[in-house]
C-alpha cells in the first residue's frame, strides 16, 4: 500500500527570490537551488568537503575551470578529487577508484562530476555512470533546458525541465544470450519508483511555480511496464489539483520538442526515454556545453552537467565549452546556501554568452577553455 498523501519532494530545486533585483535577462535556472529536508552536508573548518569526479575526455579541463573560478571567488569549499576513468573499466585499479568515489560521495554528501566514458564494444561492463546511480541510490536526474538571452537559436522562449528516473528502466542491466545470435534485454518498472518519481516531479513544479507536468512513455506498445509508469503517475497526480497535468508518448514527444518545445514544462519519464530527450533538449538551447544538471538522492545528492557528453574527440585541445560544468557547480553552491557565490558565478557565465564576444567553438567562436574561463573571471571581478 502507497501513502498518496501530497508531501514535498525531499529534494527540489527552486527559484530565489531574488532574481528580479539582478536583471530581467538572466534565465531563472541561474538562481537554482537544491533543497533537501533529508541529509545537510557537513562544515569542517569553514569549508565544505565536496567529493570532485573530473570524468573523461574533457571532464578534466572542465574541472580546472570550476576549480579555478571557485578559487577566485573564495568559494568555501575543499575538494576531494577521484580520478576514476571508464575508460580503463574493468581493470582492479579502476574498480578500487569507482569503489573509492562511492565511498567518498557517501562521506560528503555531495559531489561535482563529470561524464564518465562507457565503451560501446566491451562486453559485460557496466556504465559507471549507472553503476554509481543505482548504488548511491540517486533516483532523480533533473536537466534544465532554457534559452540564454543574447546566444540566439531555432526556438525562443524555452523553458522546459527533464526529469528521468534513474535507477531502473532499460538500464537495469539485466540482458543475456540465452542462445547464440538472440540477446534477451529486461526492462524494470516498479510501482514504488514510478511513484517516487511522480512526486519528486510534481514536487518540483510546485517549488518553481510551474503549470505543467506532462508523463512521457510508451504505453501503447509496452502496455504492462510503461503502463504502470503511466497510470502510477496518473494517480500520484490526483494528490496536485492545481498542477495541469497530461501524458505522451514518447514519438510524438520527440517530434513535439523540436517542432514546438514551448508547449513543455516539466516532463518526468523513465530511464532510457530521459536519455534520449535530453540530448533533444540540449540541441535546442545551443548543445551540451550549456546544460546544467544533478541527480538527487535521499542521502546523495551529485551535480554534473545535464547533457551526458565525453568529448573525447577534443579531450586536451582546449576546446571544451565549460559552462554546463561551472553552472552546475553553482546549482551545488546554492544547494548548500552560498547564493551569493552561486549568483556572482552563473550570471558572469551568462552575460560572458550574452555578449557573444568570447565564445568557445560550440557556439560559434574561437574561444579556447581557458580563454572563456578567464572572461568569466573578468565579469565576476567586475561585479565585486
Amino acid at each position: 500500500m502507497f501513502s498518496r498523501t501530497a508531501q514535498p519532494a525531499r529534494t527540489l530545486l527552486r527559484s530565489a527570490s531574488a532574481a528580479s533585483s539582478l536583471g530581467r535577462s538572466i534565465p531563472a535556472r541561474t538562481f537554482a537551488s537544491v533543497q533537501s529536508d533529508i541529509f545537510k552536508p557537513t562544515k569542517y573548518g569553514g569549508k565544505y568537503t565536496v567529493t570532485l569526479i573530473p570524468g573523461d575526455g574533457i571532464g578534466a579541463e572542465v574541472a580546472e575551470s570550476v576549480k579555478t573560478i571557485f578559487k577566485a571567488d573564495n568559494v568555501p569549499i575543499e575538494w576531494e578529487q577521484v580520478d576514476v576513468s571508464g575508460v580503463d573499466a574493468g581493470n582492479k585499479h579502476s574498480e578500487e577508484l569507482f569503489r573509492e568515489s562511492l565511498a567518498s560521495l557517501k562521506r560528503n554528501k555531495l559531489g561535482l562530476k563529470g561524464i564518465l566514458h562507457t565503451p560501446i564494444e566491451r562486453s559485460g561492463h557496466q556504465s559507471f555512470n549507472v553503476a554509481l546511480r543505482q548504488e548511491l541510490d540517486i533516483y532523480a536526474s533533473i536537466s534544465l533546458i532554457k534559452n540564454i538571452p543574447g546566444y540566439e537559436t531555432r526556438h525562443k522562449d524555452v523553458d522546459l525541465c527533464i526529469i528521468r528516473e534513474n535507477t531502473e528502466g532499460e538500464y537495469s542491466g539485466l540482458e543475456h544470450q540465452s542462445v547464440n545470435g538472440v540477446v534477451e534485454s529486461l526492462k524494470i518498472i516498479t510501482r514504488a519508483k514510478s511513484e517516487r518519481i511522480a512526486k519528486f516531479a510534481f514536487g518540483f513544479a510546485l517549488a518553481n511555480n510551474r503549470k505543467k507536468v506532462t508523463c512521457i512513455h510508451k504505453a501503447n506498445i509496452m502496455k504492462l511496464a510503461d503502463g504502470l509508469f503511466r497510470s502510477t503517475f496518473h494517480k500520484v497526480a490526483e494528490d496536485y489539483p492545481t498542477l495541469e497535468v497530461n501524458d505522451m508518448i514518447v514519438d510524438n514527444a520527440s517530434m513535439q520538442a523540436v517542432s514546438r518545445p514551448q508547449q513543455f514544462d516539466v516532463m518526468v519519464m523513465p530511464n532510457l526515454y530521459g536519455g534520449i530527450l535530453s540530448n533533444v533538449g540540449a540541441a535546442l538551447v545551443g548543445g551540451p556545453g550549456l546544460v546544467p544538471g544533478c541527480n538527487m538522492g535521499r542521502d546523495v545528492a551529485v551535480f554534473e552537467p545535464g547533457c551526458r557528453h565525453v568529448g573525447l574527440d577534443i579531450k586536451g585541445k582546449d576546446q571544451a565549452n565549460p559552462s554546463a560544468m561551472i553552472l552546475s557547480g553553482s546549482m551545488l553552491l546554492r544547494h548548500l546556501g552560498l547564493d551569493d557565490h552561486a549568483n556572482r558565478i552563473s550570471k558572469a557565465v551568462y552575460d560572458v554568452i550574452g555578449e557573444g564576444r568570447t565564445m568557445t567553438r560550440d557556439m560559434g567562436g574561437q574561444a579556447t577553455t581557458h580563454e572563456f574561463t578567464r572572461a568569466v573571471l573578468d565579469k565576476m571581478e567586475a561585479s565585486l
